[in-house]
C-alpha cells in the first residue's frame, strides 16, 4: 500500500517566499490577525504543511474564516485580506464578475 497521500513537506514556501515550517508559522494564540500571518496560514493549508481541520484547530477557526482567507487572496490577492478593504475589494470583484 502507498503512503504518498500521508506525506507532509517538512517547509513550504510562504507569502513573501520565505521558508514556512510548522514552528515558524503564526502562534496559535494569534488574537491579532494581519496580513501577512493569515496568509501564511494560507500558504501552510494550500502547500500541504497544514490541513484544514489542523489549522482550525491550532488557531481556533471557524472553516468559513478559513475558506474566506483563501478565497479573499485568490480573488484580489493579499490586500483582499485586509479587513479595512473587504469590501472594496469584494466590490471590485463582483464587477469583474459582471462583465
Amino acid at each position: 500500500m502507498s503512503t504518498i497521500g500521508s506525506v507532509r513537506p517538512a517547509a513550504v514556501i510562504g507569502p513573501l517566499g520565505e521558508l514556512l515550517t510548522l514552528d515558524t508559522l503564526p502562534d496559535p494564540a494569534t488574537t491579532r490577525w494581519v496580513v501577512r500571518r493569515k496568509a501564511e496560514v494560507v500558504a501552510a493549508v494550500n502547500g500541504g504543511l497544514l490541513s484544514t481541520d489542523e489549522a482550525c484547530e491550532r488557531y481556533a477557526l471557524t472553516l468559513e474564516e478559513l475558506v474566506a482567507w483563501q478565497r479573499a487572496i485568490d480573488r484580489a490577492g493579499f490586500q483582499g485580506l485586509r479587513t479595512t478593504r473587504s469590501q472594496h475589494y469584494r466590490e471590485a470583484h463582483e464587477r469583474r464578475e459582471r462583465y
